[in-house]
């Protein structure tokens, strides 16, 4: 049995996608979709759009793969302490500037 506390933290989400595994897996992709379009008979130009067009795809469903992994994680104690301090420099702002010469961040 392994002990997953000693292991690094995976910090690319459920889908256990990180960078090189998609680099592998689009290549292997778009080697299908040539070799499809070599069997099937097609021209030069439509094999290169046929590849073309899957490389889009393939990058636009990584996009919003990542997209939707940052969008709902949560927030971190650093980023909460972050947002605390901004709504206090935001508050001070607002009232005004004739304590900002005696007020101390401290």
């Amino acid at each position: 049995m392994v002990n997953h506390r000693f292991l690094p933290e995976q910090v690319d989400g459920l889908s256990g996608m990180s960078l090189p595994k998609f680099i592998i897996g689009m290549i292997f992709a778009l080697a299908i979709v040539v070799a499809w379009s070599y069997l099937d008979g097609a021209s030069l130009g439509t094999t290169l759009l046929r590849a073309i067009a899957c490389a889009i795809v393939i990058q636009l469903g990584y996009f919003l793969l990542v997209f939707a992994m940052v969008a709902r994680n949560t927030p971190t104690s650093a980023d909460k302490i972050r947002d605390v301090e901004r709504k206090l420099s935001s508050t001070e702002a607002a009232d005004g500037e004739k304590f900002s010469a005696r007020r101390s961040l401290h």
